[in-house]
């Protein structure tokens, strides 16, 4: 998906605008979720960018683009540019090493062998 999301159409709130843009990119994302995925992929990861047109658009995380969609209309943007790519992806299997360091951070003792 690549569209560009305006927030000052004549007639209409930009809040409201800002919700609807909001909708359409979790919209997206949850039909893509619900495609089937590729053989040997666990889960589907998702490309994004975000900048105020297509040409200064930079890769973000998915997880940080909504607070980025606010950000830009606490700005006072008059529109930005979103873009998100789905693909299929295969999780990796943590080491021993990040499994200690987990449960050291949690508070909990290591697992004694």
């Amino acid at each position: 998906m690549k569209q560009s999301f305006q927030l000052d159409l004549p007639g209409r709130e930009p809040a409201r605008w800002l919700d609807a843009s909001k909708h359409t990119v979790r919209k997206y994302v949850a039909r893509q979720r619900r495609a089937n995925l590729p053989e040997g992929a666990d889960y589907w990861d998702f490309a994004c960018r975000f900048g105020s047109t297509e040409q200064d658009s930079v890769e973000v995380h998915f997880a940080t683009l909504i607070s980025l969609m606010d950000a830009a209309a606490a700005r006072g943007d008059k529109c930005f540019f979103v873009s998100i790519r789905g693909q299929a992806a295969v999780r990796a299997r943590r080491t021993a090493a990040a499994v200690d360091l987990v449960s050291t951070a949690a508070g909990l003792e290591p697992a004694q062998e």
